[in-house]
C-alpha cells in the first residue's frame, strides 16, 4: 500500500464527520500557546537573567534547556504513544504543557528554571507532529501543506501577538507573568481540543517498532538535517534581537515588542506563501527558501544601526521561517508508514536548531565580534542547510 492510499483512506471519515475549521482552530490555538512560550522566553531573556542572578549568555542556557526538552520528548512520546488515540494524546500533551509553564513562572532559582523549561519542551514536538497529521487528514492530499500551515499559523500569530503581549506583561508585571499567561493559554487549548478534535479510530497496525522504521530512511535524516542546520540562523538572530536593539540600534525597550511583532508578521507571510509553493513544487520551494534566508541574514549586520533599516530586514528574515511547513510536508512523503515519529522529529530538528543557533551566536558575541555577528552565523547555517538540500534533491532525481 502506498503512502498516498494510507493517507487518503484515513482522511475520508474525518472529513465527513467533523468541522475541519474548528479542528484547525483548536490546533492553531495549541500552536499559538507553544509559540508564545518558545519565542517569549527569548525576548524575556534580558528580564529574567537579573531576576535569577545570572548574566545573559548564561540565561541563554534556559532557552537551550527548552529546546533540549523538545528534542528528547518528541521521539520518545511519538514512539511510546503509537497506539494512543490522537485526540487523547493532544489533550494530555497540552495539560502537561500548562503544568510545566506554571512551574516555570514559579522558579526559585536558575537550576529549577532549567529543569522546568526542559519539562515544558517535552510535549512541544509531539503536539505539532500529531497535530500536523490530524490537519493533513482533514483535506485532500494536494492541499496538505496548506492545512498544516493553518495549524502553524497559531505559532506565527504567537510571534505577532502572543510574544509581544508576554513581553509587555513581563516588562510591566514581572517576567514570571510572561510564563504564567502561557499556562492559562494551554488550559484553554486543552478544553478546545476536547470539544473540536474527533475521536478517530486508532490504527491497529501502529506500533513503536513501526514508528522506529522512519530512522532507517536516508531522506528522513536529510530532511531533518535541513531543519537543524538551515533553521539555526533564524534562531541565532532572534535570540539576541532584543539586546541588539538596545545595545546597537539604540532603541528603547518599548520598541522590542514592535520588532518582535514585525518578525511575527514576516513569519506569518512566509508560512502562507511557502505552504502554497510546497503544494505545487515542494523541493524547489525548500531550496529557494534556504537561499532567501541566507541573503536576508547577510543584510542583518549592516541594517542594525537604524530602526528604519533593521525592521524591514527582520520582517524578511521572519519570512524564511516558512521552511517549517515545507519540511513538515516533506517528511510525510519520505516517512512512509512511520508518520507520527517523522512528523514529531521535525520539531526536534527545529529545536536542535533553536539550541545550535543561539549557542553559535553566543560564541561569536563572546569572542568579541559584536551583537550583529549573529547575522553572519546565520548566513553560514543557512548555506549549510542549502548544501544538505542539494544532496537530498540529487538523491531524489537519481531515484
Amino acid at each position: 500500500m502506498t503512502i498516498e492510499t494510507t493517507l487518503d483512506t484515513a482522511s475520508v471519515p474525518l472529513r465527513a464527520a467533523v468541522n475541519p475549521s474548528l479542528v484547525l482552530l483548536a490546533l492553531a490555538m495549541g500552536g499559538f500557546t507553544i509559540g508564545t512560550t518558545e519565542f517569549a522566553a527569548m525576548s524575556l531573556l534580558p528580564n529574567f537573567a537579573p531576576g535569577l542572578g545570572i548574566d545573559e549568555p548564561t540565561a541563554g542556557h534556559v532557552i537551550s534547556a527548552y529546546a533540549l526538552g523538545v528534542v528528547v520528548g518528541a521521539p520518545i512520546i511519538a514512539v511510546l504513544a503509537a497506539k494512543v488515540p490522537r485526540r487523547s494524546l493532544l489533550i494530555g500533551l497540552m495539560i502537561v504543557f500548562a503544568f510545566a509553564n506554571g512551574l516555570s513562572a514559579l522558579s526559585p532559582s536558575y537550576g529549577w528554571m532549567l529543569l522546568f523549561r526542559f519539562l515544558s519542551g517535552l510535549p512541544h514536538g509531539a503536539f505539532f507532529g500529531v497535530g500536523a497529521l490530524v490537519a493533513a487528514s482533514l483535506v485532500p492530499r494536494e492541499r496538505r501543506s496548506q492545512a498544516v500551515s493553518r495549524m502553524m499559523l497559531g505559532l506565527t500569530l504567537a510571534t505577532v501577538a502572543g510574544v509581544p503581549l508576554a513581553n509587555t506583561i513581563g516588562q510591566f508585571l514581572g517576567w514570571r507573568w510572561g510564563f504564567g499567561i502561557v499556562a492559562l493559554f494551554a488550559g484553554v487549548t486543552a478544553v478546545m481540543l476536547g470539544f473540536f478534535v474527533p475521536n478517530a479510530p486508532v490504527d491497529l497496525k501502529a506500533s513503536p517498532l513501526r514508528e522506529l522504521g522512519a530512522l532507517r530512511r536516508t531522506q528522513v535524516w536529510l530532511t531533518l538535517a535541513m531543519g537543524v542546520i538551515g533553521f539555526g540562523g533564524l534562531f541565532a538572530v532572534y535570540t539576541y534581537l532584543a539586546t541588539t536593539l538596545i545595545e546597537v540600534t539604540g532603541a528603547s525597550p518599548a520598541m522590542i515588542p514592535l520588532a518582535l511583532a514585525v518578525f511575527g508578521v514576516g513569519l506569518t507571510i512566509g508560512t502562507l506563501v511557502c505552504a502554497w509553493a510546497a503544494d505545487r513544487a515542494l523541493m524547489p520551494a525548500a531550496g529557494i527558501t534556504l537561499a532567501f534566508a541566507a541573503c536576508m541574514l547577510a543584510l542583518y549586520p549592516a541594517s542594525a544601526g537604524s530602526l528604519w533599516t533593521l525592521l524591514p530586514v527582520v520582517l524578511l528574515i521572519g519570512c524564511s521561517g516558512g521552511l517549517a511547513t515545507i519540511l513538515q510536508t516533506r517528511l510525510m512523503d519520505v516517512a512512509e508508514d512511520a508518520q507520527t515519529l517523522a512528523a514529531a522529529l521535525n520539531h526536534s530538528a527545529f529545536n536542535t536548531a533553536n539550541a545550535l543557533g543561539p549557542w553559535l551566536g553566543g560564541m561569536a558575541i563572546a569572542a568579541g565580534y559584536g551583537w550583529t555577528s549573529t547575522g553572519w552565523v546565520g548566513v553560514a547555517l543557512a548555506l549549510g542547510g542549502l548544501a544538505v538540500w542539494a544532496v537530498s534533491w540529487s538523491l531524489d532525481r537519481r531515484s
